[in-house]
């Protein structure tokens, strides 16, 4: 993926994220931190220009966003649709999740998750020609 370089103010804004997580942001994190998720690693509130991303695997180029009630009126939606188009041009997965489903099902959330990060990491490659499995 060809990643644009966030410019000083678009960092300073994320920084200003990150200080200023909503309560749901608060929630996913103290769960997806420090490798608690099956070992990979996120961070949150990360600059990919020209977005600001919740949360963000670089290994899985999974994309994590919490949607509040701004994000359910026709102008949020199409906000919504643009950007998610935009991040899979570039290659990334993008899970969406309403703060909703944060609050009141947050296992359920982490659930897909990782169900999405194993369906979309690397398998081990199949054996070499003439080599069969034990059994």
């Amino acid at each position: 993926m060809s990643k644009p370089k966030p410019n000083p103010a678009q960092l300073q804004f994320a920084k200003q994220l990150r200080t200023n997580l909503t309560e749901c942001e608060r929630l996913l994190w103290r769960r997806l931190r420090n490798r608690q998720l099956s070992g990979f690693k996120f961070r949150r509130q990360h600059p990919l220009p020209p977005y600001v991303l919740d949360f963000y695997c670089a290994e899985l180029m999974l994309v994590v966003e919490l949607d509040g009630g701004q994000h359910y009126d026709e102008a949020g939606l199409e906000k919504d649709r643009l950007r998610t188009d935009y991040l899979q041009r570039k290659g990334l997965g993008v899970l969406r999740f309403s703060n909703l489903d944060v609050l009141q099902n947050l296992d359920g959330v982490l659930a897909e998750i990782l169900r999405w990060s194993e369906a979309r990491s690397p398998h081990p490659s199949p054996l070499p020609k003439g080599e069969r499995e034990p059994g």
